[in-house]
C-alpha cells in the first residue's frame, strides 16, 4: 500500500464496468484518479453482454469503440419467438437505418471482453489501480471524501465515487433499503461454434419468451463462441435459497418449449446460478462529498439489457457535469464539486429510474401465459421491423444522461 498515493481528486470504489467507466471519464478530464478494488486480481463473471448504441457510443466518445468491435460482434437482428410454439413474433434489424439512427451499432462482447477494454483504457489513461483494497466506510470530513479500509489505510480524494455494485457497502450512506429478489434466476453458458451447432439465428441475438422462463442466444468473439441464457421462475429461489442442488427446476421450467430451446439448455454450465435481483429507485446518491453511480446506485434486472450500458451513460454523464466547471482551463476547482455531483444526480436518477421500472414490467410481459400470452403475442407480431416508437426512449441519442441545461452549459464554456 505505501507504494500508492493515499491522496488524490478522484477516488472511485469498485473496479467493475462502471468503477472503470467513471475513473476513465474523469481521467479524461484531467483529474488524478485513483482506484480501489477488493479483488486481488481485475477481471469479470460471467457471460455476454448486449451493449446497445446508447452505451456504443460512450465508448466511441472515448476512443474504444473499435475496440470492443475487434473482439465482439454486430448482430445483423434482433428476434423474439414464442418459447412454446417457435413461432417469430417480432424483429429489428439492427444495421443500416438503425445504426444511422442511434448513430452507433449494436454490439453484443463477452463481459470479460468488455471489462478489458475498459481497464486497459484506465490503464493508458494514467488512472491508479490498486487491488487487495476492501472500504469498510466513507465520511466527509473538511470538505474531503475519506474512505477507510479494512487495513486500517485512510484513502482521501476531494469526491468519491461508489461504484460497488448491487450490495454496495455505500448505498446505506443515502438509502435504508435491500435488494428484491425477483423469484427469477439464470444459468448461463458459452460453448465453442462447432459444424455441429446449427447454423440458424447464428448472426442474430434470438430470445425465446415462455411462460415464466426465457431464453436467450446470441455468438460471441466474432462468431466463435455461443452464449446462451436461461431464465426462469425458481421454486427454490422463493423459498430463499439463493443456489440448488439440481437441475430438475431448469428442466421442469422448459418442458413445454420447442425441441430447439430444449436443445440449447445443453449449453449451459448448470455448476453456478445466478438469482436475480435489482432494487427499487432511489432519488438522492450524494452523500456529502460521495455519490454511487451503476448498480450501485441503480440495480435493475436484465430484461432490457441496460445494466452496463446504463453505468457507461453514467461516466458520460459525470463527465459532462464537470467540465468547465470542477475541471477548467486553470485547473481543478474542488468546491465546484457539490454542485456538480447535484447536477449530475438530477440528470441521472430520473432515467435510469425510468429504465429500472421498464425492465421489471419488461419481463413480466415476457413470462405471461394463458390470454395474456395470446394478447402479448399479438401485440408483438402488430409491430413492423424499423418502428423505433419503443426505442428511441433508450436508445436515442438525446439519451446519453445528459439534459439539455447540461449541455447548453457544456457548449457555453467551451466557446467562451
Amino acid at each position: 500500500m505505501s507504494e500508492h498515493a493515499t491522496s488524490t481528486d478522484v477516488l472511485v470504489i469498485g473496479g467493475g464496468m462502471a468503477g472503470l467507466a467513471g475513473a476513465l471519464a474523469l481521467r479524461e478530464n484531467g483529474a488524478n484518479v485513483t482506484l480501489v478494488e477488493r479483488a486481488p486480481e481485475f477481471g469479470e463473471v460471467g457471460a455476454g453482454l448486449q451493449m446497445a448504441p446508447n452505451a456504443s457510443r460512450v465508448l466511441k466518445r472515448w476512443g474504444l469503440l473499435e475496440k470492443a468491435l475487434e473482439i465482439g460482434v454486430q448482430p445483423k437482428h434482433l428476434v423474439f419467438r414464442d418459447a412454446v410454439t417457435g413461432e417469430e413474433l417480432t424483429r429489428q434489424t439492427l444495421n443500416g437505418e438503425f445504426e444511422e439512427r442511434y448513430g452507433a451499432p449494436y454490439v453484443v462482447i463477452h463481459r470479460s471482453d468488455l471489462h478489458r477494454v475498459l481497464l486497459e483504457g484506465c490503464e493508458a489513461a494514467g488512472v491508479k489501480l490498486v487491488n487487495d483494497v476492501t472500504v469498510e466506510s466513507v465520511e466527509t470530513v473538511g470538505g474531503r471524501g475519506v474512505a477507510h479500509t479494512l487495513a486500517g489505510v485512510d484513502f482521501e480524494a476531494d469526491v468519491v465515487i461508489g461504484a460497488d455494485g448491487l450490495r454496495s457497502t455505500l448505498r446505506p450512506l443515502v438509502a435504508d433499503d435491500e435488494p428484491v429478489s425477483s423469484a427469477y434466476v439464470a444459468y448461463r453458458g458459452t460453448v465453442p461454434i462447432t459444424e455441429k451447432t446449427p447454423k440458424a439465428d447464428l448472426e442474430d441475438v434470438i430470445v425465446y419468451l415462455g411462460p415464466d422462463c426465457h431464453l436467450v442466444q446470441y455468438p460471441l468473439r466474432k462468431g466463435e463462441l455461443l452464449n446462451t441464457v436461461a431464465v426462469f421462475k425458481s421454486p427454490s429461489f422463493e423459498r430463499g435459497e439463493e443456489q440448488y442442488g439440481g437441475v430438475d427446476e431448469l428442466e421442469a421450467a422448459y418442458k413445454d418449449c420447442v425441441p430447439a430451446v430444449q436443445e440449447a439448455l445443453k449449453n449451459l454450465a448448470t455448476g453456478i446460478r445466478w438469482p436475480m435481483y435489482d432494487r427499487d429507485p432511489i432519488e438522492n446518491w450524494v452523500a456529502g462529498r460521495m455519490v454511487l453511480m451503476g448498480d450501485a446506485a441503480h440495480p435493475m434486472l436484465q430484461y432490457l439489457a441496460q445494466g452496463a450500458c446504463q453505468a457507461l451513460e453514467d461516466a458520460a454523464a459525470l463527465q459532462d457535469a464537470t467540465v468547465g466547471t470542477v475541471f477548467t482551463g486553470e485547473g481543478i476547482k474542488p468546491e465546484a464539486w457539490d454542485v456538480a455531483l447535484r447536477e449530475f444526480n438530477d440528470v441521472r436518477a430520473g432515467r435510469t429510474a425510468r429504465v429500472q421500472r421498464t425492465a421489471r414490467v419488461w419481463g413480466e410481459s415476457w413470462h405471461v401465459s394463458g390470454l395474456a400470452r395470446t394478447l402479448r403475442n399479438l401485440l408483438f407480431k402488430s409491430r413492423k421491423d424499423n418502428n423505433f416508437q419503443y426505442n428511441d426512449w433508450l436508445y436515442g441519442q438525446d439519451g446519453d444522461g445528459v439534459p439539455s441545461v447540461t449541455a447548453k452549459r457544456v457548449a457555453e464554456k467551451a466557446a467562451a
